[in-house]
């Protein structure tokens, strides 16, 4: 789901990295108001965490591979708004020392995986948990649901910005000046894989995650309800 450089034009990579500013520094705020110093290692293990996660990529049938983000499972125990800063930490890492994902388009990444995968998969679980006593089956299913929805959330609109880019930049014969593919492409292709393999495994560990988190830290579960 990473989407390396040189696939989206300059202009839509800093589009999107205009719009994660104001996002990233409202993140900033609400960690500073509501995180205790306490829990600062939680957020940091989040980060590692999603780095490590996402380092593990899985085939996929196609030729391509699939990975897990785990986004939601920090949004779940820690907020959505550390996730987006744990998560953002873990993207530019891997943009800046292996390559994984463009640096130009680290925004992108970043609106994507970090930003609204988090919080759809927040209120998703929110919804579906609502009244659940915590860690009971409910509870754990909620987040692994919520995982699998966040995680092609995400998928779906990075299909999206592929898809887009014939329409809106090509040379004067026609010719695709970025991603070749269009939307009849580009979306079946990414969310084929993402449904049926990268979603599953993202509510898998999102699931165990948050079950293992009840059972041993319960602590953390208090954290989950201020969104900021």
């Amino acid at each position: 789901m990473h989407i390396p450089d040189g696939y989206l034009s300059p202009s839509t990579c800093f589009s999107f990295g205009a719009v994660m500013l104001p996002i990233w520094y409202k993140a900033s705020a609400v960690i500073k108001k509501n995180l205790d110093i306490s829990q600062v290692p939680y957020m940091a293990m989040g980060a590692v965490f999603s780095f490590l996660i996402m380092m593990l990529n899985i085939p996929i049938p196609n030729g391509t591979t699939g990975h897990a983000v785990g986004g939601v499972l920090i949004a779940i125990a820690l907020g959505p708004w550390v996730a987006v800063i744990a998560v953002s930490v873990a993207l530019l890492i891997q943009a800046l020392v292996f390559g994984d994902g463009g640096v130009v388009a680290f925004g992108v990444n970043a609106f994507n995986m970090a930003f609204i995968m988090p919080f759809v998969g927040f209120y998703i679980f929110r919804l579906i948990a609502r009244k659940a006593e915590i860690g009971s089956t409910r509870y754990v299913a909620a987040a692994g649901i919520a995982g699998y929805i966040g995680l092609n959330m995400a998928a779906l609109l990075a299909s999206i910005e592929f898809g887009i880019q014939p329409l809106l930049f090509t040379a004067a014969d026609g010719t695709p000046l970025y991603c070749p593919y269009g939307l009849n492409i580009a979306v079946p292709a990414m969310m084929l894989a993402h449904l049926t393999i990268a979603g599953v495994v993202e509510g898998f560990f999102t699931a165990i995650g948050i079950r293992y988190i009840t059972r041993n830290s319960p602590e953390l579960v208090f954290i989950q309800g201020k969104e900021g």
